[in-house]
């Protein structure tokens, strides 16, 4: 039977920002990528899984993360925290760079194990989440849907809401 890990995620800090494969942590630890559109929360949601108030920073202002920032968690574990999509007050071509760096990661990445797909619990899911989504499936990159932002909601509209999301 295997010896059970545990994981200390007070232990965690921000490694690098990477903009492409030479950056990329040269080890073998396990990745998991946060992957959303801008403003969806994955500051947030990193803070929060790691019990932590500003390990990620969070902003009021979509499109802050423009790198691949890659957390040490542990030296068991690293997430990973994609640039926002679907942030428009980016030049198109500053917009493909983004789509071309995190393409790039997230298709040749041995270390990574699992995408988390945030998608905002207030709204459906847009056409960037369904193709994000779809483009995951299609290289069979193993991806795990959360919604954020439940807190903006009444509890009693959250099935609903999510009803919604999972029908796309």
């Amino acid at each position: 039977m295997a010896e059970e890990q545990v994981l200390n995620t007070h232990n965690a800090e921000i490694l690098l920002s990477a903009a492409n494969k030479s950056h990329y942590p040269q080890d073998d630890l396990p990745e998991v990528a946060l992957a959303g559109r801008s403003n969806v929360g994955k500051s947030s949601f990193i803070n929060t899984l790691l019990g932590r108030k500003n390990l990620a920073r969070t902003s009021g202002k979509p499109g802050k993360t423009q790198l691949l920032n890659f957390y040490n968690i542990d030296d068991k574990l690293r997430f990973v925290d994609v640039p926002g999509y679907g942030y428009a007050r980016v030049s198109k071509k500053e917009r493909a760079k983004w789509g071309k760096m995190i393409e790039e990661y997230l298709v040749t990445r041995d270390n990574l194990r699992v995408v988390v797909s945030l998608v905002d619990l207030r709204h459906e899911p847009t056409q960037d989440d369904i193709q994000m989504y779809e483009f995951l499936k299609y290289y069979e990159i193993p991806v795990i849907v959360v919604a954020t932002k439940a807190d903006k909601i009444p509890r009693g509209k959250w099935n609903k809401h999510e009803s919604i999301i999972k029908k796309n």
